[in-house]
């Protein structure tokens, strides 16, 4: 066993009717079961579903995010091989158009605006992202992309309590592939098709404390190592995470090995560099469960100061090498995974 926390099977409410954790709630599942039934406490809730895809030299996010008194929508994109980025964002105070819905993934998200458009849309096959924008120089920007969720891909959803009015559910899916098309100006990139793009997905519904610190990576791709060889080699998910779930009694750490999930219960440890992001990022677990090294490409470095609100954020984009060991004692060896990790120091 990778870990002592509490699995649940059966479909249970975040909150009691007074808005605090509901003991059921405490644990871990390989699906989304949580209904995030968030009350009260105005100013301290935080909803968003976080969209990544990890396309080779490419890299796209968008996020849907509602924090109460402000609502964040946005996307982004990189090219790790060049450094150029573009995209659009608004932040709107008091969001009352920006509706996640409490069960994640049930409802469609949508925002309209003369520069953003975004649309997230489920459906039992996977996740339709539609996103048409104007960059800040006028260029016109667009995104198709398809996310599928293949057959019994399991995903790590699990609840963080700091306290039972302090607790964030968060539902983290990797290693689902991705297939679309990015287009801006004149320049057509599609990605997808051959195993070489993977959507991440970070669903967060919780009641944070102010000051937050956290450690988030993740990575996907065809394991290359080992003796694996061909359409054989198994496909890799990692969700990986620090700090902010230290002291909890939970984590959010895990590896997904050809869609089945081994939740890790221990804290990792990881050995990077704030002031040298760029530098080697070590990730391991204390029973070698997981021992990986992330070798950066890019860092997506961002700083946001708005009175009482601040955060800094250092997010690699680079490949995965190492190996994990899953619940029925497999190691897995590879290298060149596709993958990110990130710091984050927030008050919010």
């Amino acid at each position: 066993m990778t870990t002592s926390e509490r699995e649940i099977t059966d479909a249970v409410d975040l909150c009691t009717a007074d808005g605090r954790l509901a003991p059921d709630a405490r644990g871990w599942s390989r699906v989304p079961l949580h209904r995030c039934n968030l009350r009260g406490r105005f100013g301290r809730n935080k909803r968003w579903d976080y969209w990544g895809i990890l396309a080779g030299d490419l890299v796209i996010s968008s996020t849907f995010s509602n924090v109460d008194y402000l609502g964040i929508v946005d996307v982004w994109w990189g090219d790790l091989a060049s450094g150029r980025t573009g995209g659009r964002g608004v932040t709107l105070p008091l969001p009352r158009r920006i509706r996640l819905p409490e069960r994640p993934g049930t409802a469609p998200l949508r925002y309209s605006s003369p520069h953003l458009t975004v649309e997230m849309v489920d459906d039992p096959g996977g996740t339709e992202l539609r996103v048409t924008w104007e960059e800040r120089d006028g260029t016109p920007g667009r995104l198709d992309a398809r996310i599928a969720m293949p057959d019994a891909h399991e995903s790590l959803n699990v609840v963080i309590p700091w306290s039972d009015s302090t607790f964030q559910f968060t539902s983290k899916h990797q290693a689902r592939p991705a297939h679309g098309e990015l287009v801006v100006g004149d320049e057509v990139r599609p990605f997808g098709g051959d195993d070489d793009a993977w959507g991440v997905l970070d669903v967060g519904r919780g009641r944070w404390p102010y000051r937050t610190h956290w450690n988030w990576g993740g990575g996907a791709g065809r394991a290359r190592g080992a003796g694996d060889a061909g359409p054989d080699r198994p496909v890799v998910g990692l969700q990986l995470g620090g700090k902010w779930t230290e002291g909890t009694g939970a984590t959010e750490n895990g590896v997904i090995v050809d869609g089945r999930l081994t939740k890790i219960g221990a804290e990792l440890a990881w050995d990077y560099s704030w002031e040298d992001p760029l530098a080697e990022w070590k990730v391991r677990a204390p029973d070698g469960t997981v021992d990986l090294v992330l070798h950066p490409r890019y860092d997506k470095h961002s700083r946001t100061e708005a009175g009482v609100m601040g955060m800094e954020v250092h997010q690699v984009f680079g490949t995965w090498s190492g190996s994990v060991r899953t619940d029925d004692g497999r190691i897995v060896v590879f290298d060149e995974l596709q993958g990110f990790a990130e710091e984050c120091r927030a008050r919010w």
